[in-house]
């Protein structure tokens, strides 16, 4: 099989195969704009040194990027 595509042609990662991904806020969303604290907020996160296991999938992998300088990123191991 080659894979998912959506519509307008890019490929898409199927969630069922996808690994995980341990994110952890060590920074405060004080004094940043009010659009990271949602996404850090979207992630799961709720306060310092709390840590989330999701799914390691383009959308999250986006959200991440969005907030990487207060937030630490380690892969799971299968």
């Amino acid at each position: 099989m080659y894979g998912w595509v959506d519509e307008a042609g890019r490929k898409m990662t199927n969630t069922a195969s996808a690994g995980h991904v341990k994110v952890t806020l060590v920074r405060s969303t004080i004094g940043f704009d009010r659009r990271q604290a949602e996404v850090v907020r979207g992630l799961g996160l709720r306060r310092l040194g709390h840590t989330v296991e999701l799914q390691d999938v383009p959308s999250i992998r986006g959200m991440i990027r969005k907030v990487r300088h207060l937030v630490r990123v380690s892969e799971v191991e299968a």
